[in-house]
């Protein structure tokens, strides 16, 4: 295991660190298996040398990425980061390679990256919609914790001062509250349920209060990186794509579409904000020197993702993740050859062209 190196997590709020990287905060959508596209799109960052990670929040799949991420950073900086990332991926491809819900060789001739053909699926999906996890899984088994624990050492994370500042959501059942999660209070139970989809598994009791999946709420909220201070942009790693071609119109494409809506809509929410502070600081109504103006980034694989439907955020074949993991290098590269400039200078995405 690398050893500790000295990344400090204090920062003054400069575009640039002492090491002359580039300061971002990251913020990671979540979205099951096309996680790895996340994956994918950190790996390069981190391969390029020029950015350094003041912050992540996380969402589901988006929190998971953060905590392997943070734990990868502050043992072992950049090359930590992205050897954990790694680890992680494959050993969930490994974990789920003989799970029942994994595509056949029929799936990959006809459907890649989907279980829309498969059986096996079909029923699994039927029988969520008529039993519960209380019923159909009563011992709540969820191979995520043993991964987790076996990639991150989260008592060691707790104690190191290194690495980013780290925030996940999750949703509380009983008021429909979001709640985050401060570095301090990352456990394995924290991550577990801000990745517990209420149709698969039992709710996370944290503290007395019962949990679910954090993308309800905030997938994955903003404000956390904001009201943190520090560095001023903040870069969304996108997979819940916003536009899509055509209408859906048969009862799964209906269900899937409505799914993402209700996972991005608090993120459009956040963005309508944020653009309405910008346009108070830019008309002088807010005082620049004690409000920051945000700057937002996106990498996103819209029409990519998009072509998938919902089944394959299930798909752990090894095949797939790698698919994604290479979208997401091609995408960040994009992304480094048209913005790196843009860093701390400007936003580099159109706020009201992508979010409104």
């Amino acid at each position: 295991m690398p050893e500790e190196q000295p990344t400090s997590r204090k920062t003054a709020g400069q575009p640039e660190s002492a090491t002359g990287r580039k300061r971002i905060k990251l913020a990671l959508q979540g979205g099951g298996s096309h996680g790895a596209f996340t994956w994918g799109v950190i790996d390069r960052l981190l391969e390029h040398g020029g950015f350094e990670v003041e912050a992540i929040v996380g969402a589901s799949a988006g929190a998971v990425n953060a905590v392997v991420l943070t734990y990868g950073l502050a043992m072992g900086g950049p090359d930590g980061g992205r050897e954990r990332l790694s680890d992680f991926w494959h050993r969930t491809s490994a974990a789920g390679r003989f799970s029942p819900l994994q595509p056949t060789l029929f799936d990959k001739l006809f459907g890649f990256g989907s279980l829309k053909f498969s059986p096996l699926w079909h029923f699994h999906d039927m029988l969520s919609k008529i039993f519960s996890p209380y019923e159909i899984n009563p011992g709540n088994f969820n191979p995520l914790r043993d991964l987790l624990l076996e990639v991150v050492d989260f008592e060691r994370l707790d104690a190191s001062r290194n690495g980013p500042e780290l925030f996940v959501c999750a949703t509380n059942v009983l008021n429909g509250r979001l709640r985050v999660f401060h570095r301090p209070e990352i456990t394995v139970d924290s991550i577990m349920a801000s990745a517990t989809l209420p149709f698969l598994f039992q709710a996370v009791e944290i503290d007395g209060q019962s949990y679910w999946d954090g993308g309800y709420c905030g997938n994955p909220p903003i404000f956390p990186l904001i009201y943190m201070g520090g560095g001023r942009d903040i870069l969304i790693v996108q997979i819940n794509p916003i536009n899509i071609p055509t209408v859906p119109k048969t009862a799964r494409a209906i269900l899937d579409h409505a799914a993402t809506l209700s996972f991005n809509s608090s993120l459009m929410r956040e963005m309508r904000v944020i653009k309405f502070v910008q346009d108070l600081i830019d008309r002088g109504e807010l005082d620049s020197a004690k409000h920051m103006r945000t700057l937002i980034h996106t990498i996103d694989a819209e029409q990519e993702l998009g072509s998938f439907d919902v089944s394959s955020k299930f798909n752990a074949d090894l095949e797939f993740l790698l698919h994604l993991f290479a979208l997401g290098r091609a995408k960040a590269d994009i992304f480094i050859d048209k913005h790196y400039d843009d860093i701390g200078i400007r936003s580099s995405t159109d706020i009201v062209a992508k979010f409104l």
